[in-house]
């Protein structure tokens, strides 16, 4: 199996893929809380470090990088861009999908201090889209040599429903796999895709449902439900300490490999990340279960939002 994992990674290298959805920016401030505010009964965070990093789709395109690949993100965010080009460009990323229009870029900004995680402050617009056909347009002509898409949805506008069908009917006249990292408001919309992936949570909302993780009957007895109705290839759901849940023509567990988590952000980034490049290398159910299960848990183990490194999730699947 070693062997086989080094060659997956080294098919990595020939895959272009499209991430398309909302991407943002996730800003970290580092303090000390060493006296209470004499205003209001708060804490004042001494702020001794900040820092931005690429957040939501662009994460995913950041782990589709250092998994080796070549990501194309495809977006829309705000007139002031917040320094997301910068990022974009420092990190070697492409910009030709991202577009520009009247509205606030999305910066969720985490206090931390004392080790702990106090409070985060969210800077968006959720409104949909107003320059839906240009990006629709715009997505459609990057489809060129692409061997997957991934929607990653969040639920900030850019994934409207007209976006998600014209995308869609577009990958498959292409023949180019979708794989989907689904929020509730358009859960339904991604109907005939190759890859779902909703968290147990997302599948609870959207099917009102309040299954337990631990309860992989009743996982399958609905999984099968949602596969039919979004008449999805593969549904992959992630169920946290539970592990992961993997259903196409025949149903796979995979319990969660024991790690030391420290932030849970950007598991799913990672998740999707991997999954998606395993779809289009077509490995096997249980191979696409393991490798997204450890992508997910490595992240883990970082603290803020980052993405996977290849190395570390080789040594792991190869350990």
């Amino acid at each position: 199996m070693s062997n086989n994992w080094h060659n997956i990674f080294e098919q990595f290298a020939q895959q272009k893929v499209l991430i398309v959805g909302d991407a943002m920016l996730d800003a970290y401030m580092w303090g000390n809380i060493n006296r209470q505010s004499p205003e209001a009964d708060v804490p004042i965070v001494n702020i001794e470090k900040y820092e931005k990093r690429l957040g939501g789709a662009a994460n995913v395109a950041k782990n589709i990088a250092s998994l080796g690949a070549t990501p194309i993100l495809c977006s829309v965010i705000g007139d002031n861009d917040q320094g997301f080009f910068e990022l974009m460009n420092k990190q070697g990323l492409c910009t030709q999908g991202v577009l520009q229009e009247n509205r606030k870029t999305t910066v969720k900004t985490r206090i931390f201090s004392n080790n702990k995680h106090q409070l985060r402050v969210d800077e968006e617009d959720l409104l949909p889209i107003q320059s839906e056909q240009v990006f629709v347009k715009n997505t459609i002509k990057l489809m060129e040599g692409v061997s997957v898409i991934i929607f990653q949805d969040y639920n900030k506008g850019v994934l409207t429903s007209t976006v998600i069908k014209k995308i869609i009917a577009a990958a498959k006249s292409k023949h180019i796999p979708i794989t989907v990292d689904p929020k509730k408001d358009n859960f339904w919309t991604y109907q005939g895709v190759d890859l779902f992936k909703p968290n147990l949570k997302e599948l609870n909302d959207a099917c009102g449902t309040q299954i337990t993780g631990d309860n992989i009957t009743d996982i399958e007895k609905e999984t099968k439900i949602l596969q039919e109705k979004l008449k999805a290839k593969n549904i992959l759901l992630t169920l946290s300490e539970n592990g992961i849940f993997h259903l196409s023509n025949e149903s796979f567990h995979q319990a969660a490999y024991k790690r030391n988590i420290v932030d849970v952000s950007g598991a799913g980034d990672s998740v999707i990340a991997a999954a998606a490049l395993g779809i289009c290398l077509k490995i096997t159910a249980q191979e696409l279960c393991t490798i997204s299960n450890l992508a997910g848990g490595l992240v883990c183990e970082k603290a803020g939002v980052v993405p996977v490194q290849k190395e570390n999730l080789l040594a792991a699947l190869t350990h």
